[in-house]
């Protein structure tokens, strides 16, 4: 069950990147001030720069070290739910491929503080 918990937690981080990288070019083209604010851009630019630093680093994620280990380091019988969570966290790419795609998604988020800056503290 903690393993499970560790999985929907891993994947509202990497939703809330996600969701960060739509949301705030959207937000700013309609008007949102939400997506101007400094601590919400500074969670999210900091959220992504971790994920490409311990890519860069080689280092697995903690989470999902954690979760690996709560599961007996195997996957399966995970329910449907830890199933489909699973589904959508881990893709099959190689090590590299991760490491390019967060460091560009680290220089697209560089992009957007410049582009929609947040406002001044």
């Amino acid at each position: 069950m903690l393993a499970d918990l560790i999985l929907v937690v891993h994947f509202c981080i990497a939703g809330f990147i996600t969701a960060g990288f739509v949301l705030i070019p959207l937000g700013a083209s309609a008007g949102w001030r939400w997506v101007r604010r400094r601590r919400l851009r500074l969670l999210h630019a900091g959220a992504i720069a971790f994920v490409a630093l311990e890519s860069l680093a080689g280092i697995a994620c903690p989470l999902t070290v954690w979760e690996a280990m709560l599961r007996g380091g195997t996957s399966g019988e995970t329910g449907f739910i830890g199933d489909w969570l699973g589904r959508l966290l881990y893709w099959d790419f190689t090590p590299a491929a991760f490491t390019l795609l967060y460091v560009a998604l680290v220089l697209l988020a560089v992009w957007l503080w410049r582009w929609i800056p947040p406002q001044a503290p």
